[in-house]
């Protein structure tokens, strides 16, 4: 039976005298002190990495794959840890701590399944059929740096971590203080399933401190958090000509159709929005809805709203869970106080549940919203809804691109109209009935954002072949005594030749 108990999972960590509380959101109380490594220690645990890396490589695709549907299974075994571990680190609910493990689990599958496929040789267009052949192997890059947040501290490592290492990359991998045990727990389980002990290695410290560490020493980065921090992890990566990719802020719209069902739409709207007590990046937080109907909508948002449980429990009897933080707390409460100082009318909620918990927010609806509000264009990430009314779909289309983020957006209406108008949604993933759950699930599809969300994408084929470096092998040879021509009078002789097989390839499909 594996010893789950975080003396076993934080034993993973180097001697370090530095230690950070970390608290459950839930009761306030700690639960552990977390080692804080220094910048050596974390070069010395990407040496380890690099040092494994050769002999990971080496191992046949299907190899590495095998070991995480392996993994896959250890995880469906073991659920309920999980589940538990990921709502004492968060504080979110049971059902949307298994929203999170359902994604985790699912991105492990999917990339276990279609890596041999996705990195096999495979052949590329010549421009002299016959006389060339050629090639493109896709190499892994070397030491994969991952640097998570807070929020899906699981599901998100899971996208990248996975990906990186059955391209044959080992990683190093910087979690938030908050959220370690989870990925130490899967971690443990990956080793037990055949990974080598330094192909994953953890790291965990102060974010400048250790973050730029990781930047400093890997091949490439993939980071998921703020866009302030994505910017400077951009900055220091393009110093040292090394790739990365950046998941960051946003400000998610969507729009109710006037050909919606008013009632459907808020049902639809509010799962949306309050998915981990509003601390998603791609979950909706404004959504723009027909004047001619916009009192309706919003009486039947109160109503849903209004009936969402909140608490704290390991089983499925509450809708929303905590905030994780005090920080978060203070950050949902200053958006809260500037838009009440500002004339916004909040239709439900606006305020804290300290009956409840430190750091629980009761779910909130807001309309009359004006330019000067700051939850207008900033990112809350809390449960707080937005309201706007509109009179066309050019204008609700306008107001949805009006802003500097472009991460996730939906549509709520009829199908054909809503697919129709997606394309002119400035965003990395456009939801049709639904929030974000539709392209979240979607794991064969690309997850990233445009503008000021993100650069570059996870999941999908992509995201597998991001960790890896293309490798064209062309090769050449004569036949009948033809082959390619290195003087002058051999290339007067071939030009007919040339000439005619451009023709030819013209014409073909």
């Amino acid at each position: 039976m594996t010893d789950f108990s975080i003396a076993t999972l934080t034993s993973h960590f180097p001697a370090t005298s530095s230690k950070h509380d970390v608290i459950n959101p839930t009761s306030g109380k700690r639960i552990y002190e977390l080692p804080q490594l220094t910048a050596e220690q974390v070069e010395l645990e990407v040496d380890r990495a690099r040092d494994e890396q050769i002999d990971w490589a080496a191992l046949q695709v299907f190899e590495r794959a095998d070991i995480f549907l392996k993994l896959h299974d250890a995880m469906l075994a073991n659920e309920d840890k999980i589940l538990d571990l990921l709502q004492l680190e968060t504080g979110k609910s049971r059902a949307h701590a298994y929203e999170e493990f359902s994604g985790a689990v699912g991105i492990t599958r999917y990339y276990a399944k279609i890596a041999e496929k996705a990195l096999s040789i495979k052949k590329a267009a010549t421009g002299v059929p016959v006389l060339l052949k050629s090639f493109v192997r896709q190499e892994p890059i070397g030491v994969v740096g991952i640097i998570t947040p807070w929020n899906y501290p699981l599901a998100l490592a899971m996208m990248d971590v996975v990906p990186a290492l059955i391209a044959g990359n080992c990683v190093v991998h910087k979690t938030d203080n908050q959220t370690t045990l989870i990925s130490l727990l899967v971690r443990l389980l990956a080793v037990e399933a055949g990974l080598p002990e330094d192909a994953w290695r953890i790291v965990a410290g102060d974010g400048a401190t250790v973050g730029n560490a990781v930047t400093d020493n890997v091949d490439y980065v993939a980071f998921t958090g703020s866009t302030n921090t994505g910017r400077s992890v951009a900055q220091r990566a393009a110093g040292r000509l090394i790739g990365f990719s950046l998941e960051l802020g946003g400000k998610n719209p969507a729009i109710v159709l006037p050909s919606a069902n008013p009632a459907k739409a808020a049902e639809i709207i509010v799962a949306g929005c309050f998915g981990n007590a509003g601390q998603l990046c791609v979950s909706i937080s404004r959504v723009y809805v027909p004047n001619a109907v916009k009192a309706e909508f919003e009486k039947e948002l109160v109503s849903i709203v209004g009936k969402l449980k909140v608490g704290k429990s390991n089983d499925f009897n509450f809708d929303i869970g905590s905030l994780t933080s005090a920080a978060q707390l203070a950050r949902v409460e200053r958006y809260v106080a500037d838009a009440k100082q500002k004339g916004a009318k909040f239709l439900i909620g606006g305020e804290p549940l300290p009956e409840v918990g430190p750091y629980f927010f009761a779910p909130s609806v807001v309309t009359n919203i004006g330019d000067d509000v700051l939850l207008k264009r900033e990112e809350v990430f809390g449960p707080v809804l937005s309201v706007y009314g509109y009179d066309s779909i050019d204008e609700a289309v306008d107001a949805a691109n009006d802003s500097e983020f472009g991460l996730n957006s939906s549509i709520i209406g009829n199908r054909k109209e809503a697919q129709k108008l997606a394309a002119r949604i400035n965003a990395g993933s456009v939801n049709i009935n639904e929030g974000y759950r539709a392209s979240f699930a979607s794991f064969g599809a690309p997850m990233g954002g445009t503008k000021q969300s993100g650069f570059g994408r996870r999941n999908g084929i992509g995201g597998l072949l991001k960790y890896t470096e293309a490798k064209a092998i062309g090769v050449a040879r004569s036949v009948a005594g033809l082959g390619l021509p290195n003087t002058a009078k051999q290339w007067r002789r071939m030009v007919p030749l040339m000439r005619g097989i451009a023709k030819i390839l013209r014409r073909l499909p």
